[in-house]
């Protein structure tokens, strides 16, 4: 190469270097943003690992940078522990505000309780909590106290969240009559226009809606970028999920239960709001992890009453009590057995001959042996009552329809019964698929229901308000609160019938 020709291409860069540098829209870097999302969904008051989450937490905050982490949460903080039972969020929410959460959206299970326990855990709460398709102006406990949408900045950058929450909380949950709920879709569209109308280019759905409809959240509603969803308990095989059909992707994310894991995701937007790269995944929280110090002190207060709660030995099982989700939301189990006699035998005193008890809300498996007062709350842990209602048998028969009427979604509908036994086709149509019924007598033996009777029903008051679809409860006649709750009342019955050893009994029987 002569000298006169290197000269020459010396120069020629300098002047392309110059050129560029003088050039801002054909930087490579300096429209771009990046955010690390941490999240989590359906954690049921299980914070024995919250030392553990916020450990991670103050990980990634010191890693990219406090501004530049949003933490949130996607519903169903209550319900599910001792915790709960004792606490009703108070300790939830405590130690989410010291975590430092950006925000989170109602799920079904906040309802639990109904408007006011949920109204105090919102005044607790240090972040926002939104839902917007639900209209909260007529009920006065939660009215101007839930947010449809926030607008969180981090590292000069404005992101727009949005919350959803699942329509079946009106019957799956005790939002009250007073709570109008609204088409999720729909609204989607109009909060996204909202938020781009204010000069907002990244929005974030904050949803608890279930993964397939956050799939048609992503391809029906243009606008949104990210989705952090909760509700179907979802350990994704693809973190994240991607739906890019329109080109402008759209990332779906969530992160199981009951914080067995803290999702992260790490994104990178240009300055007109588009994604342009991404990675994630979802990080296991168990023992390696150290526990936050301060949160572990705190974590042993509130720990004290639970612990001696959860000791109290109340009787023994000779066999494991089997309440395994996927099998009480579907099958007979020895355990469902055992907490609808023990609501059939509480309500004698009312003259009930039916227990009808709902399979989602049976919690937990008991193992062999000893069985504490804890055990049986995690095992029903919303404190319901029961309810006692005389239904005719074509009622029973049309309640028993809607409890196998989602079987294949493993909704918790499913009846789990007592003083009955039922046979059902799962390939029949929808409203056909019980094929007999059978009442139990008082010698023990089984005769056909007559749909003319009328026969007293022991239900949960949940049931008895129409929940989890049991609309035809509510036209009973001579409803009776006994005011007995259902785990006290399981309490009792094993007290009494200790050692216990319920069996499988055919009271459910698929054709």
């Amino acid at each position: 190469m002569s000298k006169k020709f290197f000269n020459r291409l010396v120069v020629t860069l300098v002047i392309v270097l110059l050129f560029l540098s003088l050039v801002p829209s054909l930087s490579f870097s300096t429209d771009a943003f990046s955010i690390t999302i941490l999240h989590t969904n359906d954690t049921h008051s299980h914070i024995e690992e919250i030392a553990r989450r916020v450990t991670l937490i103050r990980q990634v905050q010191k890693e990219v940078g406090r501004n530049k982490v949003l933490l949130l949460d996607a519903g169903d903080v209550f319900s599910g522990t001792p915790y709960f039972t004792i606490y009703k969020g108070s300790a939830d929410v405590r130690f989410m505000n010291y975590a430092g959460y950006d925000a989170m959206t109602l799920g079904n299970h906040e309802f639990d309780m109904g408007p006011n326990v949920l109204a105090r855990f919102i005044e607790k709460a240090k972040f926002p909590i939104l839902c917007a398709n639900f209209d909260f102006s007529k009920e006065d406990a939660l009215k101007d106290k839930v947010k449809s949408w926030v607008i969180v900045e981090k590292g000069g950058e404005k992101f727009g969240v949005f919350g959803l929450t699942t329509p079946e909380t009106a019957e799956i949950s005790s939002p009250g009559k007073n709570i109008a709920i609204n088409d999720y879709l729909e609204t989607a569209k109009i909060i996204v226009k909202e938020l781009e109308s204010r000069g907002i280019n990244k929005i974030i759905a904050l949803s608890h809606i279930g993964w397939d409809n956050d799939v048609r959240l992503a391809k029906e509603v243009e606008g949104i970028d990210i989705i952090v969803g909760g509700h179907s308990h979802t350990l994704p095989k693809s973190y994240p999920t991607v739906v890019a059909d329109d080109n402008t992707p759209t990332l779906i994310v969530q992160a199981n239960e009951y914080g067995k894991y803290l999702g992260r995701l790490d994104v990178i937007f240009n300055n007109a709001g588009i994604i342009q790269s991404w990675k994630g995944n979802l990080i296991a929280i168990d023992s390696k992890i150290k526990e936050e110090s301060l949160c572990k002190i705190k974590l042993e207060d509130y720990k004290k009453p639970v612990t001696k709660l959860m000791n109290t030995v109340v009787g023994e099982s000779l066999i494991d009590l089997d309440g395994e989700r996927s099998r009480v939301r579907s099958q007979e189990t020895n355990l469902a057995n055992l907490v609808t006699d023990a609501m059939l035998a509480k309500a004698k005193v009312v003259n009930a001959v039916i227990a009808i008890q709902n399979g989602g809300g049976i919690r937990a498996s008991i193992p062999k042996g000893k069985i504490t007062l804890g055990q049986i709350m995690t095992v029903l842990p919303f404190g319901n009552y029961l309810v006692t209602l005389d239904l005719t048998g074509q009622q029973i028969i049309e309640a028993l329809e809607n409890g196998v009427s989602q079987v294949k979604d493993l909704a918790g509908r499913f009846p789990q019964v007592s003083g009955l036994r039922f046979v059902w086709d799962p390939n029949a149509d929808v409203g056909k698929r019980i094929v007999s019924v059978e009442i139990k007598n008082p010698d023990g033996t089984y005769q056909p229901i007559d749909p003319t009777r009328t026969y007293r029903v022991v239900t949960n008051n949940f049931l008895a308000q129409g929940g989890d679809g049991y609309t035809v409860f509510q036209k009973g006649t001579n409803f009776i609160n006994l005011g007995f709750v259902d785990y006290d009342v399981l309490r009792e019955y094993i007290q009494k019938n200790s050692p216990i050893n319920p069996q499988i009994e055919g009271r459910i029987i698929k054709k």
